[in-house]
C-alpha cells in the first residue's frame, strides 16, 4: 500500500549557481495515514520550507513528492490547490481570520470556495466549532475574543470541510500555556478521530506529544524517530 506521503530525495534550491542558497538538501521521509508526526528545527533549519512543500504550497527544485501515490512535483498550480483543498486543513500561528467576519464566516469561508451550498455550510461549520469548544462565539469576531479562542476558530476553519490531512505550523506559538495546552487536546482528539496530524514546532515539550519526531537541521533530516 502506497504511504499516504513519499518524499524521495528532495532538494529546494534558490538562485542556482554561484550565490545557490539550499532550503532544503537532499530531504527523504515518508507519512503514513493517522500518524501524529512532529517537524522540529530552529529557525533557519528548513522545517517552514518543508512544511511549504508538503502542503502543496511550494514546489521542490528536484527530487520526488508522492501523496497518494501520485507523483504531485510536476503538477500546475491549478492542480495543486485542488489537492490541497480536498485533503490538507492548515492551522497557522498568527490566526489568518478575516477580522470582519464572525466565527461562522471565518469557518464557512474555505467552505463557499469549494462550492459547497449553504445549508450544508453551516451544518459544517457549526459542528466544527462545536468541536473546538465555540458554540457560543459563532456570531463572535475576531477582536471580540481571545488569542486561544481566534485559534479554534483557525482550527474549526482548518477541519470544517473534514480534509484526511491537518499541516499545524507552531499552533501554540502565539499562546499562553492554557490555550496551547488547548489547543493540543483539540490536536490529539482529531487524530483519535483518524486525522493524520503534521504538527510544525521548534518547541521540544510540544514535538514530544507527537508519536514520532523528525528533527531537521541545517536544511537536512538528522533524525526521525518514535515516541
Amino acid at each position: 500500500m502506497a504511504h499516504l506521503i513519499d518524499v524521495r530525495n528532495v532538494y529546494k534550491i534558490y538562485n542556482p549557481g554561484e550565490n545557490e542558497v539550499r532550503a532544503l538538501d537532499g530531504v527523504s521521509l515518508t507519512i503514513d495515514e493517522g500518524e501524529f508526526v512532529a517537524i522540529i528545527g530552529q529557525s533557519g533549519s528548513g522545517k517552514s520550507t518543508l512544511m511549504n512543500m508538503l502542503g502543496l504550497l511550494d514546489v521542490c527544485t528536484s527530487g520526488e513528492y508522492y501523496m497518494d501515490g501520485v507523483d504531485v512535483s510536476q503538477m500546475s498550480d491549478d492542480e495543486l490547490s485542488e489537492i490541497r483543498n480536498k485533503k490538507i486543513g492548515f492551522i497557522f500561528q498568527g490566526f489568518n481570520l478575516i477580522p470582519n467576519l464572525d466565527a461562522r464566516g471565518n469557518v464557512e469561508l474555505p467552505l463557499t470556495y469549494r462550492g459547497i451550498k449553504r445549508d450544508e455550510r453551516h451544518r459544517l461549520s457549526s459542528e466544527a466549532l462545536e468541536m473546538v469548544g465555540l458554540s457560543k462565539r459563532i456570531h463572535h469576531r475576531p477582536a471580540q475574543m481571545s488569542g486561544g479562542q481566534q485559534q479554534r476558530v483557525a482550527i474549526a476553519r482548518a477541519i470544517a470541510a473534514r480534509p484526511p490531512v491537518i499541516l499545524a505550523d507552531e499552533p501554540t506559538g502565539n499562546l499562553d500555556s492554557s490555550s496551547g495546552r488547548e489547543v493540543m487536546k483539540i490536536l490529539h482528539k482529531l487524530h483519535e478521530d483518524g486525522r493524520t496530524i503534521i504538527l510544525i514546532t521548534h518547541d521540544n515539550d510540544i514535538a514530544d506529544e507527537a508519536q514520532r519526531v523528525i528533527r531537521i537541521h541545517d536544511v537536512k533530516i538528522v533524525e526521525d524517530r518514535k515516541n
